[in-house]
């Protein structure tokens, strides 16, 4: 098997290139096994070569791109007059098989457009969903979809979903019957709209998912279920929340541990712990969002994502693509359409 080539969108994000370059660095060193191709300004990029050893250089290509899609740009314009732009590249390379995934910390929107309109979705999917790993108490994590991709979600949406989080439980992180939810308002029955009603009884109606039913905003994080289903707009104010806690714990922490002295002297005791606690709640380790559901993988980093954060991305796309991810849910859906045949 040749090796894997990961596309990476240079110019995209609310910082730019130095901080995706120094996460770039990082990967090709870590990851030797792997090629790069770097899309963007090669005036930009040429000289991160410098600090890569003779073998590390031979698997990087750079591809020059003369338009950048802006942060704030519409989607529309982003497909119509930046057809030269370091994003639309990188998901032509994935669509012409040149490389075997893509990540790009720009515009969501623009992403999201481009991704359909040159890779489409796979059949039987509707519509693909921005999914992200998420912390549980025990340590697991927990399969969050949709994160905001699709703001308004069909019961069929939502099944195809947990179809496609199932799946992805199953190769990440290795759970054989992945528990699968939807996220409500309430677990009893009577909850919620008539879009998440209709869903639940589509799920019942599947023998291939393991659904357990639904599951309330604090469950996300207990390991009650191994996929969390929802619309895009719920998905992604959960998301933000999310952070915004974890962020707030981590500074609260630092705070109080420098407040005097002895709280000084109690952190430096505590410091595996503390590190420990950190290393748990770290936003920045759960980055990059899967826009699964198309004919080939794209990562969406934060669009203010620190050169740890992006790495990670970076990770989450070469895993994905050891796993072959698109082909196991183009196989599962399959799977299950018969089933309800």
């Amino acid at each position: 098997m040749s090796k894997l080539t990961i596309a990476l969108d240079i110019m995209g994000g609310d910082h730019g290139p130095p901080v995706i370059l120094s996460a770039a660095v990082k990967a090709i060193q870590n990851y030797p096994d792997v090629n790069f191709n770097l899309c963007g300004d090669e005036a930009v990029i040429s000289p991160i070569l410098s600090r890569l050893t003779p073998s590390a250089r031979d698997r990087v290509e750079i591809t020059h791109c003369e338009q950048v899609v802006e942060m704030g740009e519409a989607p529309t314009s982003a497909l119509r007059h930046k057809k030269r732009s370091s994003m639309r590249r990188v998901i032509e390379l994935v669509e012409q098989k040149q490389a075997d995934a893509c990540v790009s910390a720009g515009n969501t929107g623009a992403l999201l457009t481009l991704s359909l309109y040159l890779l489409k979705t796979l059949s039987g999917i509707d519509r693909p969903a921005l999914v992200g790993m998420m912390p549980t108490a025990s340590h697991h994590k927990v399969v969050l979809l949709d994160l905001g991709a699709n703001v308004n979600c069909t019961p069929d949406i939502l099944f195809q979903y947990g179809v496609m989080g199932s799946v992805l439980a199953q190769q990440l992180a290795d759970i054989e019957r992945p528990r699968v939810a939807l996220l409500n308002v309430g677990e009893e029955d009577i909850k919620g709209n008539a879009q998440v009603k209709s869903a639940d009884q589509l799920f019942k109606d599947a023998p291939g998912i393991n659904y357990i039913g639904y599951v309330e905003g604090d469950d996300i994080f207990t390991d009650h279920a191994d996929v969390v289903v929802t619309d895009g707009f719920t998905g992604n104010v959960a998301l933000k929340s999310s952070e915004g806690l974890a962020k707030l714990v981590i500074n609260e922490v630092k705070r109080h541990s420098q407040r005097n002295f002895y709280s000084r002297l109690m952190a430096k005791i505590a410091f595996p712990l503390l590190k420990s606690i950190y290393n748990s709640v770290n936003p920045d380790q759960y980055n990059g969002a899967s826009l699964i559901g198309l004919r080939g993988i794209v990562i969406k980093s934060h669009g203010n994502a620190s050169k740890d954060a992006f790495y990670y991305a970076i990770v989450q796309a070469i895993t994905e693509a050891r796993m072959q991810v698109p082909d196991k849910i183009k196989t599962k859906i399959e799977t299950v359409l018969l089933e309800q045949l």
